[in-house]
């Protein structure tokens, strides 16, 4: 693609980078095929090919964002389908980030758009602010199909109804600790993600993990002063905040490495771990933190591509069962990580299914099922009708986002794939499955002894 930035424009560094990544779209629109957006709308603005062109027109003549830009740019999941489909390796990720921040720097949305989404940035990135917002939500419910009535405050409705009926409290795995081997000794030593949201909607997660990797002989950190990691500002175009909250955590992880030292940086959100994985691009300017960034970038792991680099204890799965895999953009897309999850499921003793248009966004992405709800929506139900045309069991996923949104829409249990694997390796049955027909309820393994001592 020809572009045409002025010198002094090319002197800015995000505008180089810019640039760089337009360039190397050659306009063959093979992502139109596997966007969520142009597949459900038809629209070819709403297609990464249409905001490609979008951006570089904005950009290029210097020109604060507009209502149709915002428009379109807002409708994007980054799902990030468009770049495991590309041929020439467009960058879409960095530039739509960029987009973002341009939009969130010269763009004016009106009053309530704006309310909701400074709302959503003071309140999800703080685990306990968070976790009241979720309890206080029960009191909205009845009013949600109000709400949805009027068109600026279907957001509100859709958080609402996304919100559980009730959320984890503080635990000892979802808190700074340690938590050793009981036997043999430690083979390595990780520090774990708790994350934002994930331990108040489910701290199984956390707990599954550590008891899985304790028993394969690893020792787990959750460092103390770990906060979010800032995945959630910098997809809302919040720059400053998304990079403070990225030093913060190179901070934190940084201390653990020079006090104990650290094999990996272990992540069990999927979306946070695309983030952290991007921390030394976001950094690299930063003549304070960039070696550092990039230091926790390369320690950072999924709990998936961990788990194959270890010895796991013998699967001792105790009947069949079928699991249909969700691959969470982040994951798929994200990082690239895609036969992990469903190799470490079958060598425990699954049945492992796909779904059909597996590379399609459940509608999830971060805030987008509350920013984007009647997309989302549709994203969801195509998802789910796709899922479930597998006849599943039991539904697994790596990612909360992803998660919360599919159980929404089926009486199928849905869980994070490491509960599956911790369970099939030794731990605890997964609570999801205690009454699954067919026998599973009857099933389970001994609780991890570190656990079982630490509460």
């Amino acid at each position: 693609m020809q572009t045409h930035f002025s010198l002094a424009q090319l002197a800015d560094p995000q505008i180089e980078d810019v640039d760089s990544i337009l360039r190397s779209c050659v306009h063959c629109g093979f992502c139109t095929a596997t966007c969520p957006t142009y597949v459900t709308l038809g629209n070819e603005l709403d297609s990464p090919r249409g905001r490609i062109y979008l951006i570089k027109d904005m950009l290029e003549n210097e020109r604060p964002a507009d209502d149709h830009v915002v428009k379109h740019i807002d409708r994007c999941l980054s799902c990030l389908s468009c770049m495991s489909t590309c041929p020439s390796g467009v960058h879409y990720m960095h530039l739509v980030d960029h987009a973002r921040t341009h939009i969130d720097k010269t763009y004016k949305r009106p009053l309530i758009s704006r309310s909701i989404r400074g709302l959503l940035a003071m309140v999800l990135p703080y685990r306990d602010r968070f976790r009241f917002a979720v309890r206080a939500s029960v009191l909205g419910k009845p009013f949600a199909p109000l709400l949805d009535k009027i068109d600026a405050l279907r957001p509100l409705a859709a958080m609402i109804r996304l919100a559980p009926s009730s959320v984890s409290g503080p635990k000892p795995h979802t808190t700074p600790g340690r938590f050793a081997p009981q036997q043999g000794g430690s083979k390595a030593r990780v520090a774990l993600l708790s994350g934002c949201a994930q331990p108040v909607l489910d701290d199984g997660i956390n707990k599954a993990t550590i008891e899985l990797l304790n028993r394969a002989g690893v020792e787990v950190v959750l460092p103390r002063g770990e906060a979010c990691c800032g995945s959630l500002v910098h997809h809302m175009g919040k720059e400053e905040q998304a990079l403070e909250a990225a030093r913060h955590m190179v901070g934190v992880w940084t201390k653990e490495m020079e006090n104990g030292g650290l094999d990996a940086i272990i992540i069990t959100t999927s979306g946070c771990g695309t983030t952290i994985k991007d921390y030394g691009y976001m950094l690299r300017h930063d003549p304070d933190w960039a070696d550092r960034a990039a230091k926790v970038s390369a320690l950072a792991m999924d709990i998936s591509e961990y788990l194959p680099t270890i010895d796991l204890p013998p699967a001792n799965l105790p009947g069949d069962l079928r699991v249909t895999y969700h691959a969470a953009c982040s994951l798929q897309h994200g990082q690239q990580i895609k036969s992990a999850p469903k190799d470490l499921l079958r060598a425990a003793g699954f049945s492992v299914a796909e779904a059909p248009e597996g590379h399609l966004c459940c509608g999830s992405a971060g805030t987008y099922n509350i920013l984007q709800p009647e997309i989302a929506g549709q994203l969801r139900d195509r998802k789910i009708k796709n899922i479930l045309g597998t006849a599943p069991q039991v539904i697994a996923a790596g990612n909360i986002g992803c998660l919360t949104q599919i159980a929404g829409g089926t009486g199928v249990p849905v869980l994070h794939t490491i509960k599956l694997l911790n369970w099939a390796h030794g731990g605890e049955m997964p609570d999801e499955l205690r009454d699954l027909p067919g026998g599973a309820g009857q099933l389970s393994h001994a609780q991890s002894p570190a656990i079982q001592a630490a509460e």
